[in-house]
């Protein structure tokens, strides 16, 4: 990728009034952008006077959706600049006090913990936060807050489950399950009649955390009250204790051992775009896959017939729920140069007719109290499920990156015992605690 310092030294009069030289994120984006296309290098075009607004959204899929709305935001009005932002080190970027002004990206342990040290301005004063669903925020509550401060709005939620091929089904003659007795009893049907009931991508171990390991234990353990129990342990956690994995997620993480009988037997060297492909060609009867790989199995069969069910991990129906995280969430900076263009812009993306649209195109779910249900019929069978609140975020997404997780739980996928596993990362959850 080109550098650029300063932007078309060349041709002062590109340069914009506000420009930020500090601020590498833009530079870098600048030369993203430079690279890609012949297009501006910032959203649409206003007076010099115009306050710029960095936007820091790097959800690949999304890019260009929110780069054209940047650009009708600023060509809308005069008073502020949109710069949409590629590639900041959000890390690097708030320990230098030199943040992106608005960020919209996916709500996970490593964003939220801007959030818990209140580098996150609070946006409770905004109409925007009453319109979101109360069981979405109890969602976001998942992760510690900065005392009652609103640091994020969701944006989009994604529902995740067992994608189904439907003709499979029904060729087989089987239902979708709602029970785990069930479950097992429609794969060994598939089985029986030479049909692979899970293709597994076991060489990918964000695969198997995603679906393999969280939808077993969403279904069996209440995720965001586990990890409240095991954050306020901390550095006590040990395998003997009362909440700890070894005590409470091994009986999940023997049904998702038991479910791993059911897959190809070249699982373990087979990777998300092999799933995909095999997948796509009608290889598998199910895979445990959220809603972004739809687009890669229409790559290969545009013409499948596929539904969403969720994993049943117990023998009650009413125990179902479905794995959902907020896709994306809308924040600001304290230390934004920019708060109000950037509270404006948010408040434009938060528009129903721009808010929607989004979510219908990429198969997100609403997060506001008003938002109309998902009509795509590959996801409408989670509907139910998610307006109802039975869902969890999954509890891989609690875990921090410095804990190899995916590690562990890969290894357990591949054979390794459960418990020596599940006890280490006891003893690496503690370890941690006590350092921080």
């Amino acid at each position: 990728m080109p550098s650029v310092n300063p932007p078309d030294g060349r041709n002062p009069a590109r340069v914009p009034k506000h420009w930020k030289p500090s601020r590498r994120g833009f530079l870098q984006a600048l030369g993203a952008v430079g690279a890609a296309s012949a297009t501006p290098w910032l959203a649409g075009c206003s007076s010099d006077a115009a306050q710029l607004v960095t936007f820091y959204q790097s959800k690949p899929e999304a890019v260009p959706h929110f780069r054209d709305l940047a650009a009708q935001f600023t060509a809308s009005q005069s008073e502020y600049r949109i710069l949409h932002d590629l590639s900041t080190n959000l890390s690097a970027s708030f320990v230098r006090s030199n943040p992106p002004d608005l960020g919209m990206l996916n709500y996970n342990l490593e964003m939220a913990r801007f959030m818990e040290r209140g580098a996150l301005s609070d946006l409770s004063d905004l109409p925007e936060a009453a319109t979101i669903r109360p069981d979405i925020v109890e969602l976001s509550h998942a992760y510690p807050q900065y005392g009652d401060r609103v640091s994020v709005l969701p944006y989009s939620a994604m529902a995740a489950g067992v994608i189904y091929n439907k003709r499979i089904f029904e060729a087989n003659n089987v239902e979708v399950p709602t029970t785990w007795d069930a479950l097992i009893e429609v794969c060994e049907t598939l089985k029986a009649n030479g049909v692979l009931p899970f293709f597994g991508t076991f060489v990918d171990p964000w695969t198997i955390m995603q679906g393999w390991w969280d939808y077993p234990i969403g279904g069996m353990v209440d995720v965001t009250e586990f990890y409240r129990a095991m954050n306020e342990a901390g550095a006590d956690v040990t395998p003997e204790s009362e909440v700890s994995f070894s005590s409470v997620m091994l009986e999940p993480t023997r049904k998702m051992i038991e479910l791993t009988k059911y897959t190809n037997p070249d699982a373990a060297s087979r990777g998300y775009g092999d799933g995909n492909t095999a997948f796509g060609n009608d290889g598998a009867a199910m895979i445990l896959q959220g809603p972004w790989a739809f687009s890669e199995f229409a790559k290969v069969n545009p013409d499948q017939d596929l539904g969403t069910f969720p994993l049943p991990a117990t023998d009650s129906a009413d125990d179902l729920k479905v794995r959902v995280n907020i896709d994306l969430s809308l924040w600001v900076p304290e230390k934004s140069d920019a708060k109000e263009g950037a509270r404006a812009f948010l408040q434009y993306l938060m528009r129903p007719e721009i808010q929607d649209p989004y979510n219908a195109a990429f198969m997100g779910f609403g997060t506001t109290i008003d938002a109309p249900a998902p009509t795509d019929p590959r996801i409408t069978e989670l509907t139910p499920f998610y307006d109802s609140g039975a869902f969890y975020m999954g509890a891989s997404q609690f875990i921090p990156n410095t804990i190899p997780a995916a590690n562990y739980i890969q290894s357990i996928a591949l054979g390794a015992a459960p418990e020596p596993l599940l006890a280490q990362l006891d003893r690496d959850w503690a370890r941690l605690a006590f350092r921080a």
